[in-house]
This record gives structure tokens, C-alpha cells and sequence, in this order.
């Protein structure tokens, strides 16, 4: 053994030294919590946004962190929504009992659990950013609550006079009859409330089919027979999971209604999920358009490319984009606010007004929330399945293609 002389003293009282004042220097980490299905019917689109989520996290802390806080470490916390509102609310109560010091979060997807959830986290006073689409998430009057995605009812009210001039500028004659299908969740709910009281009276389309269904759906025959009775220039699905969404093309590909047929319009992430390509055939996919909050530009060439390899996902879609972009809104607040304090996070977030950094993942190129928590400015995006991959058509800002509507019509 070496003997213990004062020379190896000092030295060894020096390092002990260092490492206590490192540990001292030592930035704690900022915690966010993410709160999506990760089980049950609409575990696919939750598992896409923490692809998203966890490649922000990590290019923002080998990118020194946020800065304003001396180069603190994002730390995600996932939790489960599961499969009801029950669960997730459940989940939300879990989350706030056992991280306190979370300084956001976000999630839930769909919006029935989104509205469940914020109950609770309204109550926490913890700031949390949804990509969820009901208006009634931001009708409530919480101060806490923030939408980075255009409202259902909003986007219903643009989502129909776009594909009726897509119709017009493909040569088809101008569609006349429209057939509503969907589920009964909160955002469809809040979509076909704004068509069926504003939209169809406005474009003087005629409704000739509105079937309702709880999800996850069994059987599409009713439902398609009604449809092909009616016959529909288009035909608007506000489905909420992959599952449900293979059961309709398939039995509308069944009954020969495919979307060159009668044109298939969609509405959200799921609609253009990886996932769709090996539940179904590309064929009965073919043409189908879908409306969503937003979809990765040219501009983001270079992060579709970094996702694409890192995950081995075929592209970089709505949901992963958005769970790369609330933690990346989160960061820019950070910044913003110089503390991880929940409260003046959500100031930060209250008085955010940027135009670059992660606003530049949006077609209209802003992050602003306005007094309901509402993102200023939020613009639909437009996809079509082409060739067994969803292309986006609309706005220019996004459009690499342009749409094509079916010539039976």
C-alpha cells in the first residue's frame, strides 16, 4: 500500500475539492413530461410523437442545452395515456403528483383525452401544449392550456372550400354532394359541428349521408352502403385511429368505391401513418386526401433526413413533427423565460412572438399564442397518398405535388 504523505494528502483533498464544486456547478435537468397513448388503439400515433419528442431532446442538449439556464439538460418523462379518458386523466393525476418540479408538457393526441387530461394539469398550473384539435380545448378558459394546431372547427371551415377548388383547377366538374363519416371524439365532434352549421350551407353542397360511429369500428358495410346509395362527390372521414381508417378503404375499395372514384378526404395524423402501408394495400390508398395541422416542409429537409435514419421510419410525418416541435417551442420559452419555474414558463409561452427557431416548422412560419392559447396564424396542410407515400399539396410553403382529383367525378 502506498503510505500517506502530505503530498498525496493535498493532492487527494484537491480532487475531493473539485468534485464537490462540480457537483456544485452541475446544472439540474429541466424536466418536460409527455403524456400520449403509448398502449391500446391510438398507441401508433403516441409512439410516432415520442420518435419526435425524444430526437428534440437529444439535439438540443448535444446542441449545450438551454442556454439562458447555464447549459441545463432537457430530461423527457413519458407516461402513459392509454386507451380512454379514464386512464389519461389518471395518468395526468400520477404525473403532477410525482414530478412537481416539471417545469411543462405536453400531449395527449387525441382529443378526448387532451380535454381529460387538462383538467389536471389546469389545477397544477402546468404549462401544456397540445397538437389536439377540438375548439373546446382552448373554450375553457385555462391560462395553462396551448394549441399549436389550427382548431377542428377552423379547420373544417378551410379544409372544404380547398378541395373544392382542388376539384375546379383538376378539370372536375364542382362538387355537389358531400357524405359526412366519423367517430364520436372531440375533435370530430368539433369538426362536423362547424360543417354541417356553417361549411355545407355556405358552399350550397347538399349532405346526402352523416353516419356516426364509436370508435374502434367493427364493421364499415353499413356505413359504405348508405354512402354508395347517396353517391358523393367526396366524401369526409374523420376517423381517428389507423385501425378504423384500413376497415373504410378497405370496404369502400369493396364496394368499388376507391378514392378514383369518389374522392376520400381525410382528416389527421393517423390518416398518414407508416403504419397504414402494411394494414392495407397501396392501391386502396391511392388518391386519398387528407387535412391535417401540419406536415414537414422543404425547408426541413435536413431533420427529415436525421428522423428517416435515426428511427428507419419511411418519412417524417404530423405526429413526429409535432412532438420534435412542442419540445423545441419549449426550449425557445426556456430561453425566454431564464427559468425552469413552471409560471413563467407559461408567462414566457403568453408573450412568445418569434418567427424563426422552431416556428419555421409551421407553413405559415410563426409561434404566437393568443389570450385562449390559441397559435396565431395556424394554417391546414393538405396530403395526398401517391404511390404508397403521403405528398403534400397544399400550401406552397409545403407543396411538392399538385392534387389530383378523381375523373369519374
Amino acid at each position: 500500500m502506498t503510505p500517506i504523505n502530505r503530498r498525496t494528502a493535498l493532492a487527494g483533498a484537491t480532487v475531493l475539492a473539485g468534485t464537490r464544486f462540480a457537483r456544485a456547478q452541475a446544472k439540474p435537468d429541466v424536466k418536460l413530461a409527455m403524456l400520449v397513448p403509448l398502449s391500446g388503439p391510438w398507441a401508433r400515433s403516441g409512439l410516432l410523437e415520442q420518435m419526435g419528442a425524444r430526437m428534440a431532446i437529444e439535439d438540443i442538449n448535444n446542441n449545450g442545452g438551454i442556454k439562458a439556464l447555464g447549459g441545463a439538460k432537457l430530461k423527457l418523462l413519458e407516461f402513459d395515456a392509454g386507451e380512454s379518458a379514464e386512464k389519461a386523466k389518471d395518468a395526468a393525476q400520477r404525473m403532477v403528483a410525482q414530478e412537481p418540479d416539471l417545469s411543462g408538457g405536453f400531449g395527449c393526441w387525441l382529443s378526448t383525452f387532451t380535454l381529460a387530461a387538462t383538467e389536471v394539469t389546469e389545477r397544477a398550473e402546468l404549462p401544456w401544449m397540445t397538437l389536439s384539435y377540438s375548439d373546446l380545448i382552448t373554450n375553457r378558459g385555462f391560462k395553462y392550456v396551448f394549441q399549436a394546431s389550427p382548431t377542428a372547427d377552423a379547420q373544417a371551415k378551410d379544409l372544404v372550400p380547398i378541395i373544392m377548388d382542388m376539384a375546379e383547377k383538376a378539370g372536375a366538374k364542382r362538387p355537389s354532394k358531400v357524405a359526412l363519416v366519423g367517430d364520436n371524439s372531440a375533435s370530430s365532434v368539433s369538426f362536423y359541428k362547424a360543417i354541417r352549421e356553417i361549411v355545407i350551407p355556405e358552399q350550397k353542397l347538399i349532405s346526402v349521408a352523416d353516419e356516426i360511429f364509436t370508435p374502434p369500428l367493427a364493421d364499415a358495410t353499413t356505413i359504405v352502403q348508405k354512402l354508395r346509395t347517396g353517391k358523393p362527390d367526396f366524401v369526409l372521414l374523420q376517423s381517428t385511429n389507423a385501425g378504423d381508417d384500413k376497415i373504410l378503404v378497405d370496404k369502400f375499395a369493396e364496394f368499388g368505391l376507391t378514392s378514383q372514384k369518389m374522392a376520400m378526404v381525410g382528416g389527421g395524423g393517423h390518416w398518414c401513418q407508416p403504419e397504414l402501408t402494411k394494414l392495407t394495400t397501396k392501391e386502396h390508398l391511392e388518391g386519398v386526401i387528407v387535412g391535417l395541422a401540419n406536415w414537414p416542409g422543404k425547408a426541413m429537409a435536413d431533420i427529415t433526413r436525421r428522423f428517416i435514419e435515426r428511427t428507419k421510419e419511411p418519412w417524417f410525418g404530423h405526429d413526429s413533427l409535432f412532438g420534435y416541435t412542442h419540445v423545441m417551442t419549449y426550449a425557445a420559452a426556456l430561453e425566454h423565460a431564464g427559468s425552469a419555474d413552471k409560471n413563467k414558463v407559461m408567462q414566457a409561452l403568453h408573450t412568445m412572438d418569434i418567427k424563426d427557431g422552431p416556428a419555421r416548422f409551421f407553413p405559415d412560419g410563426r409561434i404566437k399564442f393568443d389570450e385562449k392559447g390559441r397559435r396565431v396564424g395556424a394554417k391546414l396542410c393538405v396530403v395526398q397518398w401517391r404511390n404508397g407515400e403521403p405528398v403534400p399539396v397544399f400550401p406552397d410553403a409545403v407543396a411538392t405535388h399538385q392534387a389530383v382529383w378523381p375523373r369519374a367525378s
